[in-house]
């Protein structure tokens, strides 16, 4: 009779421990993902800051077109 709550207990352990694993794959497979999400982020925005470099440069030319072509409103 001693041994059936005792077995009892150690069942639930267990379950609990099956469960407690299935978690820690899952957040080890999210975390992989989440790198994978920071990477790509992390590349959009990397382009993102080359693109407005860019865009200044055309702007500055711009401004100096239309001086030297005498078309600013001044």
């Amino acid at each position: 009779m001693a041994d059936e709550p005792t077995n009892l207990v150690l069942e639930h352990l267990r379950r609990i421990d099956r469960k407690v694993d299935g978690v820690l794959d899952e957040v080890r497979h999210l975390n992989l993902r989440m790198g994978s999400v920071e990477r790509i982020m992390s590349g959009h925005y990397a382009t993102e800051v080359d693109q407005n470099l860019e865009i200044d440069r055309i702007k500055d030319r711009l401004v100096r077109i239309e001086r030297r072509l005498e078309l600013t409103e001044s």
